[in-house]
């Protein structure tokens, strides 16, 4: 199946956070506070998803603040943190929203990630990711995790539906 095919039956993204939202980096500092760089790109990217109707989730193993704040900034439909069994997440939402196994995108990067990218219809991984989920792929971005994979991802999603023009055309013209 082309590319396109599989990105044009999208209506909702899942993702991680360390590795795909970030650039897999976590810093502590002196007072035991977490520190995660996000891309304003990737932070667009999800805002137009939410433009265009089409869900997301966040699905990570670790809890933080950080990524709840992130999560709420970028419209995020739904946040699951402290997961390790992320299959079980993928499944809820999938009968949450009756949606084929074709409707769903997962962008990961680790093996943590794996059993929900093996069920989607589309498959993304970021350059940085393992060589095991690179195999699941159906895709590898060119942008590295934390560095605009996400917004690369959206914009792919968004064009083979056709919905790019109609919701970028507010601020290009």
């Amino acid at each position: 199946m082309l590319l396109q095919e599989r990105a044009s039956k999208i209506s909702l993204v899942i993702m991680d956070v360390d590795g795909v939202l970030t650039d897999g980096r976590i810093i502590y500092d002196n007072f035991g506070d977490e520190l995660k760089f996000f891309d304003v790109h990737d932070g667009l990217g999800l805002a137009l998803l939410s433009y265009a109707h089409i869900k997301t989730a966040i699905v990570t193993a670790k809890k933080s603040k950080i990524v709840k704040r992130r999560a709420k900034e970028a419209n995020i439909t739904h946040l699951y943190m402290n997961v390790i069994d992320k299959g079980k997440i993928y499944y809820r939402l999938l009968k949450k929203y009756n949606l084929g196994h074709e409707n769903i995108c997962c962008i990961g990067d680790d093996i943590l990630d794996a059993p929900m990218m093996k069920k989607a219809g589309f498959a993304v991984s970021v350059p940085n990711g393992t060589s095991e989920v690179k195999q699941i792929a159906h895709y590898i971005t060119q942008r590295p995790g934390g560095r605009g994979a996400v917004r690369e991802v959206v914009d792919l999603i968004l064009k083979s539906q056709q919905k790019y023009e109609d919701i970028t055309r507010r601020w290009l013209g």
